[in-house]
């Protein structure tokens, strides 16, 4: 017995079954034993057709959300800038008022506290100890870098073959 794997292959299978089932079973109250069950044609039947039906729903609702998926990312863009524009309008038309802003889900800007002179000392030799020990530097020390050959180069030149003339 093969084994179906594929939603779309089960699906097929019931179909074909249905309708070899009422072809070759006319009387859908004939109770078939099987698999341990106990079940009318019609039962059966009706069984593999919501199986049918289920599939066909699910692949109508896939379509319907693929137009729909599309249907946003085409729209995305306009009504983001809208968004953005309406933003940028309340928070010239309301300023700083944090109740204002509050009631359009905006927190008011806040302004960085400017760093103690012992943190700028701190950042400043945590910067230089990273270009240290990654060894970067700034663009004009990188022009002051040149390479350096350490093999020794043996140029051979080339010389035509005597009985060669050259034509001109």
């Amino acid at each position: 017995m093969t084994k179906i794997r594929s939603l779309n292959a089960r699906t097929a299978r019931a179909t074909k079954l249905i309708a070899g089932a009422k072809k070759r079973f006319p009387n859908g109250s004939q109770v078939l034993l099987f698999g341990g069950m106990t079940m009318t044609v019609d039962q059966v039947t009706g069984a593999m057709q919501t199986l049918v039906d289920n599939r066909g729903a699910t692949e109508t609702s896939k379509a319907a959300t693929a137009t729909q998926v599309a249907s946003e990312q085409a729209q995305a863009a306009s009504l983001v800038a809208i968004l953005i524009a309406f933003t940028t309008f309340v928070r010239a038309m309301f300023g700083e008022q944090a109740d204002a802003l509050t009631d359009f889900g905006l927190a008011p800007t806040t302004v960085p506290t400017p760093l103690t002179a012992e943190q700028k000392a701190v950042a400043a030799a945590k910067r230089m100890a990273t270009r240290e020990a990654r060894g970067t530097t700034s663009k004009k020390a990188k022009k002051n870098v040149k390479g350096n050959i350490t093999a020794k180069l043996v140029v051979t030149p080339v010389t035509p073959s005597v009985g060669t003339t050259a034509k001109g």
